[in-house]
């Protein structure tokens, strides 16, 4: 069994945490766990940006979604400063995986890239 990596895991800690939606509501926190460069493509096939995305997520009209619950999460450092998770979530019957890149950055481990595959149950998938 191999040894866990401190980038791997400083990673999953802050996937993690942008799946809470006390954090998904602030901005504050969510400017500092999302790169200056960060770019989303959601389950939807929109493109989203660091600005976009901050703004949707804490907009107090907007609707809430039920939290995010993940699964199968792993991760890949694949620089030393580039670390690659992948997982998949469900929330309310919606079931996506996950692509993430988190970046090393002066201030910590930030979220560069994000990509969300709605996925349904397939038999024949690979487990």
């Amino acid at each position: 069994m191999t040894e866990p990596l401190p980038a791997v895991d400083a990673a999953v800690e802050g996937e993690l945490r942008l799946l809470d939606p006390v954090v998904r509501a602030s901005a504050d926190v969510l400017a500092t766990l999302l790169h200056p460069d960060f770019r989303e493509i959601g389950t939807s096939g929109r493109l989203w940006e660091r600005d976009t995305i901050i703004a949707m997520l804490t907009d107090p009209d907007a609707p809430r979604p039920d939290p995010l619950v993940a699964t199968r999460m792993r991760g890949d450092q694949l620089a030393p400063d580039l670390v690659h998770l992948t997982f998949d979530t469900e929330s309310n019957g919606l079931r996506s995986h996950r692509s993430s890149l988190w970046r090393l950055t002066g201030s910590g481990w930030r979220l560069y890239f994000h990509q969300a595959t709605p996925f349904i149950d397939d038999p024949l998938a690979e487990v």
